[in-house]
């Protein structure tokens, strides 16, 4: 199993929409609002059979609203 975070500019005045998409999409386990350069910061889980880049390009990114995304790839929990 893969764990991975993405954060996510949203256009202005999105956020409530990129997030609520998301949410109905079920593809994050846990969805943050935050403060500074992005907007949101979402945790998925993925086996490890499937890719994350297409992963985040095919399912995340193509949500409306979505301006930029910084994907932070974790290896190990503490």
């Amino acid at each position: 199993m893969q764990t991975f975070f993405v954060q996510i500019k949203c256009r202005l005045g999105k956020t409530y929409e990129v997030a609520t998409a998301l949410a109905d999409a079920e593809i994050a386990s846990e969805i943050y609002s935050t403060a500074g350069n992005y907007d949101i910061l979402a945790k998925f889980h993925l086996d490890d059979e499937h890719d994350i880049g297409h992963f985040v390009g095919e399912k995340v990114q193509t949500l409306p609203g979505i301006q930029d995304t910084l994907t932070v790839i974790t290896f190990k929990a503490f």
